[in-house]
């Protein structure tokens, strides 16, 4: 099993959306090493679902559904997309602030490559996130 973070602007689709939908196309992606890590992903891993703009934390936690497959937002072949599935809601959303403040995650992704939309996590940092959620 892989651990991942995925981003998503609240305003066009929010993690409170997923869980109401319960499951979604993970789309529009159109970063070549975000399109990457999408390939890589297996179903069963697991998947921080990360909150951008405004409010700037990890919301909940989901589960990849469907290996990659072709976008269907858009005609062009390169581009790709997953299904997610909602699993829980972390019990206090962990901010981008504590995870800057956060010793274990000084070399996560989130913070050394930011404009980076679907990003591997290693282990020990997806479990820190879930420990600083409780």
């Amino acid at each position: 099993m892989a651990y991942w973070l995925v981003k998503s602007d609240p305003d066009t689709y929010s993690w409170e959306n997923l869980l109401k939908d319960k499951k979604t196309d993970w789309d529009g992606v159109r970063n070549y090493q975000a399109r990457n890590n999408l390939k890589l992903m297996e179903v069963g891993d697991n998947v921080l679902v990360y909150e951008s703009q405004s409010t700037r934390f990890v919301a909940g936690i989901a589960e990849v559904t469907k290996h990659a497959f072709q976008d269907t937002t858009t005609d062009d072949e390169r581009w790709l997309a997953v299904e997610l599935k909602a699993i829980k809601s972390l019990k206090n959303p962990v901010t981008l602030e504590t995870i800057k403040n956060t010793p274990a995650l000084k070399d996560i992704a989130l913070i050394k490559q930011s404009r980076l939309s679907v990003m591997p996590l290693k282990e020990e940092e997806y479990n820190t996130i879930i420990d600083l959620s409780k």
